[in-house]
């Protein structure tokens, strides 16, 4: 299995992309909610390394959902968009670091998410 290349890519190309996928969100509404998944559901049982960032992906994108929520009832409630600048820089930031981690070989836990799906050590 050491020789298993994710849709054809080099291991850390891939985990850098799928960490990067989230920007699709920006260009095509939801893509940055699909791709991702996709990107993890098609190959998690292939790889624990996989399996383990599409869950800190998949962590972050729905602590996002909630927090963007959070922030449409504030604005509606404050009169205010702090939150969505927030949570917009917080958006490229996290995806960022996570695939320069990712190419580095390093699993790194999205500051903010909350743990819907446990990570396996």
């Amino acid at each position: 299995m050491e020789d298993f290349k994710p849709w054809g890519m080099e291991l850390k190309v891939y985990l850098l992309l799928m960490h990067l996928s989230q920007f699709a969100g920006y260009i095509i509404p939801f893509a940055g909610l699909v791709l991702p998944i996709v990107m993890w559901a098609t190959n998690k049982e292939h790889s624990r390394e996989i399996d383990n960032h599409g869950k800190v992906i998949l962590n972050w994108l729905l602590s996002a959902i909630i927090y963007f929520i959070i922030c449409t009832i504030l604005t509606i409630v404050l009169i205010g968009v702090f939150g969505y600048i927030a949570l917009a820089i917080c958006g490229v930031v996290f995806a960022v670091i996570g695939a320069i981690k990712a190419n580095d070989g390093v699993l790194w836990q999205y500051p903010l998410s909350i743990k819907f799906f446990k990570i396996e050590e």
